[in-house]
């Protein structure tokens, strides 16, 4: 095994070689892998054709597979959603969000795989939870723990966007009702590293609940802000058959709306994850 890896910014990401994700790993590749993404929270790879199965079987390797309720899979491999701005309203995922946190145990992490990029536009943002969360004075992080938020399937997939059709009523109606809203705490400790993360989203997080409505509004939105400064986060520009996975417990992401009516098709494959502490 030659694996690389190439830091790209002092708060997360780094870009990976001297492997074939379309292959069956080995034990070694797969510890080097996890070693990298617990480093670095988001592993970036060029050149990765992948078929739906290949995908599906390397994030496999991880943990369980999420079949999402809303977005539309591969038929042949329901594991791996499409996310096609030709199919699908995607505008929820242009706000940053960390995926899945209305699960009562959000996703491990994904794995991107960039199936058609625009010419221009479609770049990704991810921002580390564990870089704001250190960051923060020692009495906001006294503040912020102990506290908990809750997390609302609704927020990022209302059924004004995703019912226009009965059958799609009906498989939001089931959606929602299998996903009611729950609470997680608003830091949590990393179960590999035991570093604490900002735990806190615009995509899915609602309010704070053990603060009155308006505080919990404001410091929510500081919580949104700080999180998302630029010495947390770094950008990718994608190519054709780019992959990236990252770690979904302790980074959010965004992908940026900028490219229409250029067309964008990427496969998601999402790792189950564990109970936020």
């Amino acid at each position: 095994m030659t694996l690389q890896l190439t830091p790209l910014s002092p708060a997360l990401g780094a870009r990976v070689s001297g492997i074939d994700l379309s292959r069956e790993l080995d034990g070694a590749e797969q510890a080097a892998l996890e070693r990298a993404l617990l480093d670095y929270q988001v592993l970036f790879f060029r050149d990765q054709p992948l078929t739906p199965h290949q995908h599906a079987r390397f994030a496999a390797r991880f943990g369980d597979l999420h079949v999402h309720p809303i977005y539309p899979h591969v038929p042949e491999q329901p594991e791996v959603l499409v996310l096609d701005t030709a199919q699908t309203d995607v505008r929820d995922n242009a706000i940053w969000h960390t995926d899945v946190t209305f699960l009562p145990a959000p996703a491990l992490g994904a794995v991107l795989s960039a199936r058609q990029v625009p010419e221009y536009g479609g770049d990704t943002l991810w921002a580390s939870g564990i870089a704001a969360y250190e960051a923060l004075s020692a009495p906001m992080q006294q503040l912020l723990e102990g506290l908990t938020a809750t997390h609302d399937f609704t927020q990022s997939f209302p059924l004004e966007r995703f019912g226009r059709s009965a059958e799609a009523i009906a498989r939001w109606e089931a959606a929602r009702l299998q996903h009611p809203p729950l609470a997680h705490p608003v830091v949590r400790t990393h179960p590999g590293s035991g570093r604490k993360s900002l735990f806190v989203n615009e995509g899915f997080t609602s309010r704070i609940n053990e603060l009155h409505a308006n505080e919990s509004a404001a410091l929510l939105q500081l919580l949104f802000s700080h999180s998302t400064r630029p010495e947390f986060c770094i950008r990718w520009q994608w190519q054709a058959n780019d992959v990236a996975f990252w770690d979904n417990r302790v980074t959010q992401h965004y992908a940026v709306d900028d490219y229409r009516p250029q067309r964008r098709v990427m496969h998601r494959a999402t790792i189950l994850g564990d109970v936020p502490f």
